[in-house]
């Protein structure tokens, strides 16, 4: 590892500058303290030039080969390509002596997850999954409130991430090829139940309904998750490309009070336009026309309840978190075993939808 001083800053090798690579990775590695970005891996010259542009001094490597045969010079690789290849490169930058983050999905299968998982534990060696949603603000917010008791007992959690795209992009995210790993399931639904998971726990049951709705699409496009946790929560989960009126973000539904938050955490929006997550300077505020509402017997559309402050969004701790793991030895903030337990709810979930029945998740 070049990173052995405590001043001294860990350098990152980051495979792929697509969406994933250019608008989240490099930007919060950037911003991470103790995190320098050395080396973006990308065989097009367009984003090549593009990395560039938007980190002077970066190096370009055109395979990720490159990283391998310079494992020494680096402290943690970064693998955010297409799905298909999280597995065979996380692998490979594991036995080259790397330390890794995979973008989610970590894999196809749970079964994977855990080989990946062991790999990593065997060479002593951090794999952490990019769940960035854990820090959205709307998300704190609701985790706040459930953590607080001001909700009561939690009965029914609802999640919504909506968007209304009634043409197809193309791409491999919308292939229908399995070995693509694309779909909404996937791909949304990482984000959806890794929240639910992590505010309720274990999932012992998944009822699914997954559909491709738009014509021309190849992938699912349209799916619904029923999660019943170990400790009795309900999760209702909804991911949709086809979404022409937008439900509620959050619906949280306790013994004692409700909350509703609509619209968007604003990181995504902010990255893509270029905006950049500065220490000490605000990031991730909601304004108070986006904050949800708590109460109980009215509905917050008319006024009903009052309005809860929004936890501002984090990404940027994300990364921190791993800085600190690489030089402490502390957890990660999202383990590999925790990505199993969501690739087991979603197998579960591929199941359920392919063949019209409630499907028992096996423990993780």
């Amino acid at each position: 590892m070049t990173g052995t001083g405590t001043d001294t800053p860990l350098s990152v090798g980051l495979v792929g500058y697509g969406v994933a690579g250019s608008f989240f990775h490099a930007p919060l590695i950037a911003a991470a303290e103790g995190l320098v970005l050395d080396t973006v891996v990308t065989s097009s010259p367009v984003r090549q030039e593009q990395a560039r542009a938007e980190f002077p001094g970066v190096r370009i490597a055109s395979s990720p080969e490159e990283l391998w045969h310079r494992a020494g010079e680096l402290d943690l690789v970064v693998v955010a390509s297409p799905n298909r290849t999280h597995v065979p490169l996380a692998t490979a930058a594991l036995r080259a002596g790397l330390a890794v983050v995979v973008d989610k999905p970590l894999a196809a299968t749970a079964a994977e997850a855990r080989d990946l998982s062991a790999l990593a534990a065997e060479r002593g060696l951090l794999l952490s999954v990019f769940q960035n949603r854990r820090w959205d603000g709307d998300f704190l917010t609701v985790a706040r409130l459930v953590a607080g008791g001001e909700l009561g007992i939690v009965q029914r959690f609802e999640s919504r991430f909506e968007r209304w795209r009634p043409q197809p992009k193309g791409g491999w995210r919308e292939s229908g090829d399995p070995q693509e790993i694309g779909g909404l399931l996937y791909d949304l639904g990482s984000h959806v139940v890794d929240q639910a998971v992590t505010l309720f726990g274990p999932v012992v049951r998944v009822y699914a309904e997954s559909d491709v709705r738009r014509g021309g699409a190849e992938a699912d496009d349209d799916t619904f998750f029923a999660l019943t946790h170990a400790g009795g929560v309900r999760s209702h989960l909804w991911v949709s490309s086809t979404a022409a009126r937008l439900g509620p973000r959050f619906r949280v539904l306790g013994s004692r009070a409700g909350y509703v938050s609509y619209g968007m955490d604003p990181q995504e929006a902010a990255l893509r336009a270029g905006r950049r997550p500065v220490p000490g300077e605000p990031w991730g505020v909601v304004e108070e026309s986006g904050w949800g509402r708590i109460g109980a017997g009215e509905s917050p559309v008319t006024g009903g309840g009052r309005p809860v402050p929004a936890e501002p969004g984090d990404y940027p701790a994300y990364y921190d978190l791993i800085a600190e793991a690489l030089r402490n030895g502390t957890p990660p903030p999202v383990t590999a075993e925790q990505a199993a337990a969501v690739l087991a709810i979603l197998e579960a979930a591929r199941r359920s939808a392919r063949e019209g029945i409630t499907v028992e998740v096996p423990s993780v």
